[in-house]
């Protein structure tokens, strides 16, 4: 790969962890300042960024959109991709924005690599590596700081901002792990387009999109079309680009500037408080994934 190339990819998914993470802080904007209810951002977002993702999808792979509905195994899959991975992964992290702030629910969901870390070497039956416990203590006294600053009698966020942070992470685990041979077999925008709608269409019964509750200005209209088409649809496409020219391991370090761009955009716009004990948090949750993703040294055989 040429500089050039490699360059492109660094900006690419540099401009969606950016993105993802400036939608987070708009998110709580809508939450705080507008009053918008996180179930009905959440129908919204996945009809829209799912209806906007499939059209892309049309028009890169044509007819085969369709195709995944032609086998009865990749139906069941998706369906579950679409009920329990996206709305897993959506809904509870705007629940933990709404709950507790940007910046704390962006970096409690980078928990989520530990988790698929930990079910690997579970389904494996094996015992972890030195690699793997270290990561997995960073991201357990990580979070330990980040939410209770060091003492464990008082939490220094709202105890429903950190359980659903906790089950961000757990539906970022699962979003990860179970749509791996439908990747493999339709591709990344198919998958998440459908996957997408389907979220949006069962969580209508919970909020239909036409059931507005909140304050409706331009301003509004600003961020919500930020939060779908650069937070979701922008971010995503971007990363998957970025894999064209760099390796996975490479885009998973760099999209840790999700978290820092949310935290420092939620001190800024949004007052948020993030002391330095929070920042420490969130550099040991994020080593997390400098650790996970560091290659191991061949050995004299490999590097023959």
């Amino acid at each position: 790969m040429n500089l050039q190339g490699r360059t492109k990819g660094i900006i690419l998914v540099l401009t969606a962890a950016f993105f993802w993470g400036i939608s987070g802080t708009v998110s709580q904007y809508l939450f705080q300042e507008l009053h918008i209810s996180a179930e009905w951002l959440t129908t919204a977002r996945l009809l829209s960024a799912g209806f906007l993702l499939t059209l892309i999808a049309y028009k890169q792979h044509g007819n085969r959109v369709f195709d995944v509905w032609r086998h009865k195994a990749d139906i069941l899959g998706i369906v579950i991709f679409g009920i329990i991975g996206m709305i897993g992964v959506q809904y509870t992290y705007l629940a933990a924005i709404k709950h507790g702030n940007a910046a704390t629910a962006t970096v409690l969901q980078y928990l989520g690599p530990a988790i698929v870390t930990g079910y690997f070497i579970l389904k494996a039956k094996r015992r972890p590596t030195s690699k793997e416990m270290i990561a997995v203590f960073l991201a357990l006294f990580g979070t330990f700081l980040l939410v209770t600053h060091g003492n464990i009698q008082n939490l220094s966020i709202s105890k429903l901002g950190f359980l659903w942070g906790i089950l961000a992470a757990f539906g970022l685990a699962f979003y990860t792990i179970q749509p791996i041979e439908l990747l493999k077999r339709w591709g990344s925008t198919i998958v998440v387009g459908w996957g997408m709608i389907i979220g949006g269409v069962v969580f209508s019964f919970v909020t239909p999109p036409w059931s507005f509750e909140g304050e409706w200005y331009f301003s509004t209209s600003l961020a919500f079309l930020f939060v779908v088409v650069c937070g979701t649809v922008l971010a995503f496409y971007s990363y998957l680009e970025s894999l064209k020219y760099l390796s996975a391991s490479e885009t998973s370090l760099l999209a840790c500037a999700e978290p820092l761009s949310a935290a420092v955009t939620s001190v800024l716009f949004l007052n948020v408080a993030f002391g330095w004990i929070d920042w420490l948090g969130t550099v040991l949750i994020l080593l997390t994934i400098v650790v996970l993703t560091k290659k191991q040294k061949a050995s004299p055989e490999e590097s023959l």
